[in-house]
């Protein structure tokens, strides 16, 4: 595979990136008041579009594949065993949205509880979402784990970045 070209990537996406931040300074006063609920809500609602596309994946699945589900024991051997991964990978995606993102919510409620709304933690929490959403996309259509591998560690990154904002938010203030 040609090795990933990060500078062109990060070109084409820049943009999109900026018009995100920049739609959060006309949003309603709630969330100009609590900046960091929309990336929240954003990457909330985007785990029910996935799992919407897990159901319309496994649904037909199931049974054009043979699985039956009479049985809890072997259901989950039967659906890895039998499905495609085609098919999987929206269940796989469904649940990593289920994992890391959570620490996202827990230190996006923290900081709005604080009153943290500067640009800076903002555009960290939008650039969270954006590199999950592509990290969901690339994981759902190819699995290329050249794309989706950097994608989960640059947001691991500002993940780690905004939850050592949160900690020092609460040290400066005790």
């Amino acid at each position: 595979m040609d090795p990933l070209n990060w500078q062109a990537l990060i070109l084409k996406y820049r943009n999109t990136l900026s018009t995100i931040i920049q739609l959060s300074s006309v949003m309603p006063p709630l969330i100009t008041d609590k900046p960091l609920l929309g990336p929240l809500i954003c990457l909330s609602s985007w785990t029910f579009i996935m799992e919407a596309l897990l159901y319309k994946r496994r649904i037909p699945a199931i049974s054009q594949y043979g699985v039956t589900l009479d049985d809890p024991a072997t259901a989950k051997e039967q659906l890895e065993e039998k499905l495609p991964p085609f098919v999987q990978w929206a269940a796989d995606n469904y649940n990593h949205l289920l994992e890391q993102p959570t620490q996202f919510y827990a230190a996006m409620l923290a900081l709005s509880m604080m009153d943290v709304k500067d640009k800076t933690t903002v555009g960290l929490a939008w650039s969270y979402v954006g590199l999950r959403l592509f990290h969901s996309v690339v994981h759902v259509s190819t699995n290329n784990l050249h794309l989706r591998f950097p994608a989960f560690v640059a947001s691991s990154i500002v993940l780690a970045s905004i939850t050592a904002k949160a900690a020092w938010v609460l040290i400066k203030t005790n």
